[in-house]
């Protein structure tokens, strides 16, 4: 009987490998594989063969340490770096072997306190060599742990320990969301607070699109499908980043379908008399912030951050530096927001525009806000609603979207066409621009008379 072949993914599994090196071994040769009814195998036999010969490529930690029997400024001038010998800094001292680092510190104690530093999987790893008392025991230790390293990323066979969601979540959030993304506290507060208590203990093969759709379908008891997409949003992110370190093989919420956020969109647009009645009850520190955010789109981070060096009220314009997207972006200054700026004229000794209490930014405007909607009879209103009024007005003016786009900072065109609005009134004037003139009249004359509607080849009855 022939041996039972395997496929591509049990193959990744048992190696601990991505799928695509697989595939990448079978096109170079490397690795034997068979057809059968037009899909990739391979034998048992093959893959042992496999083995064996790959094995030859690890490194063997005793052979590593035999190294550093040579004098240690004979290794120093093979290893370390070219004009990195002995950095002195603050308080302590360093050598970079390119491989890795050792450190010196004085204790209290006026003891010598060796170190090392490197890169293990991509994750840096800093630690105290407690046993060592030369710097050439520290270059021992240094060499074992690299060693380790490369064997436990390179040998297909390793025993490891299997990555668990709360592991990958420290990792992330660590190596990843605070060194890449602003917003890598809200990560940090939606993984600790919903996604580790419910996949913390799961291991990352045992998540699957099952599992996650039952997670969904427990978190819409409480919230929204907005929040959810979200949720999967960033799940989708730290699958797809797993899958490059090495530590999952499939990204499960590929096959999860999100919600639909239509029915989720709020459109809460201000009309000229609503806004009057806003700026009134508003207070006068605030009162500028809502003529900022209403005459630039800006958002509330961007208005509230914004300072003086910034803005340039001879050429008529404001750069926005703190942006979602990371880009600057300048509006031009209107006539209503440029009498405001003008006015604030006395407050421009401090760095901020709209400064606080001590003159350092002001962090929100949230319960002054809240108050001005109450005294103008405004219920449902939110800040972010300043930014959609500044869009629909526009668009409902004869702005191009693309200029919108661009005054808004978004990166698309499908995300600005969110924040843009139209209006009943709008509506009908759009369809009443589709009637013939000739054809409204003779219809409206027709009506007064009390005459049936005249036949007419404009319109047919298929």
């Amino acid at each position: 009987m022939r041996e039972a072949l395997l496929d591509v993914k049990e193959l990744s599994g048992l190696l601990h490998v991505h799928p695509k090196t697989i595939y990448e071994w079978k096109d170079s040769g490397k690795l034997p594989s068979v057809m059968v009814n037009g899909r990739v195998r391979f034998e048992q036999r093959q893959l042992d063969e496999f083995l064996e010969r790959r094995h030859t490529r690890f490194i063997d930690p005793e052979s590593l340490l035999q190294k550093v029997i040579l004098p240690l400024d004979s290794y120093d001038k093979l290893h370390l770096k070219e004009g990195r010998s002995a950095v002195k800094e603050k308080t302590r001292r360093r050598w970079n072997y390119g491989f890795g680092s050792i450190f010196l510190r004085k204790t209290r104690e006026g003891m010598d306190r060796w170190s090392i530093d490197y890169q293990d999987g991509g994750k840096r790893v800093r630690e105290v060599v407690r046993d060592a008392r030369t710097r050439g025991e520290a270059v021992v230790a240094l060499q074992a742990k690299v060693a380790e390293s490369f064997n436990g990323r390179l040998n297909p066979m390793r025993k490891t320990e299997p990555m668990r969601f709360a592991r990958l979540v420290e990792i992330y959030l660590e190596d990843y969301a605070k060194a890449n993304k602003k917003s890598w506290r809200c990560d940090e507060i939606s993984l600790r607070a919903n996604l580790v208590p419910y996949f913390g203990d799961m291991r990352l093969e045992d998540i699957t699109p099952l599992i996650v759709e039952q997670y969904r379908t427990a978190r819409l008891r409480t919230v929204r499908k907005s929040s959810t997409n979200r949720e999967m949003a960033l799940l989708k992110l730290m699958f797809r980043l797993a899958i490059d370190w090495g530590f999952a093989s499939v990204n499960p919420i590929r096959k999860v379908k999100l919600f639909s956020e239509k029915d989720n969109l709020k459109e809460r647009i201000l009309t000229d008399e609503e806004e009057a009645r806003l700026l009134a009850a508003a207070s006068d520190d605030l009162r500028p912030v809502l003529v900022t955010l209403l005459n630039t789109g800006g958002r509330r981070m961007e208005v509230l951050s914004l300072r003086w060096r910034d803005v340039d009220l001879e050429r008529r314009t404001v750069l926005f530096t703190k942006t979602k997207a990371g880009k600057n972006r300048m509006v031009p200054v209107n006539e209503p927001l440029h009498e405001v700026l003008s006015g604030l004229g006395p407050k421009k000794a401090g760095e901020f525009v709209f400064p606080g209490d001590e003159g350092e930014r002001l962090n929100g405007v949230r319960r002054s806000f809240e108050k001005a909607c109450r005294g103008a009879g405004l219920e449902g209103l939110r800040l972010h609603d300043l930014r959609h009024t500044f869009a629909t007005r526009l668009i409902r003016r004869g702005v191009d979207i693309i200029t919108v786009q661009a005054l808004l900072g978004h990166s698309s065109v499908a995300v600005t066409q969110r924040y843009t609005h139209t209006g009943e009134d709008a509506k009908r004037e759009a369809v009443r621009r589709l009637e013939p003139e000739s054809l409204a009249r003779l219809w409206h004359t027709e009506k007064a008379e009390g005459a049936d509607s005249p036949a007419s080849h404009a319109f047919s009855v298929n």
